[in-house]
């Protein structure tokens, strides 16, 4: 069920999960080559009626501020994947979804209520596939996932 609150997934045999906040890593996950990926804009334009949506990155290209432009967003240039852990431990109190496929992920998709992990045109480190809870093949799947809650429980549920 979504809410303007958040999203509220409710998982058969397991704890429902409260969601408020959308934490995306931006190269490799949202962007290719520095280059928003076809059918983002359209799925965080969705997204941000019901999440907080904010972008957490190392700006490797110096894009991320283009091409997030006019978008309901907030994106954030940090250093390393402790800046990334920092920001979900201050926000997981009220449940926070991260998204992410680098080694800088690592700690934010383990600390995350939950954590999603993109297999991309860029690829994964090993340890992002194995902290998060699920694992997509791409961002547009992963955005989905939200939209579609459903989908979530199919993944989740014991």
């Amino acid at each position: 069920m979504m809410t303007r609150a958040g999203l509220t997934i409710a998982v058969p045999g397991a704890a429902t999960l409260g969601l408020r906040h959308l934490l995306l890593d931006f190269n490799g996950t949202l962007a290719y080559d520095g280059a928003l990926i076809d059918g983002v804009s359209e799925r965080l334009i969705a997204l941000s009626a019901t999440l907080d949506i904010e972008v957490l990155t190392g700006d490797t290209y110096g894009t991320v501020e283009r091409a997030l432009a006019g978008l309901p967003v907030r994106h954030t240039v940090v250093v390393s994947g402790a800046d990334k852990a920092a920001r979900t431990r201050a926000l997981v109190a009220s449940g926070v979804a991260a998204v992410g496929n680098g080694r800088n992920d690592v700690d934010m998709l383990g600390l995350a209520t939950l954590g999603v992990a993109v297999l991309g045109p860029e690829g994964a480190h090993a340890q992002a596939l194995t902290a998060a809870q699920i694992v997509v093949p791409d961002i547009r799947a992963a955005l989905d996932l939200f939209l579609h809650p459903q989908r979530l429980v199919a993944a989740l549920r014991p």
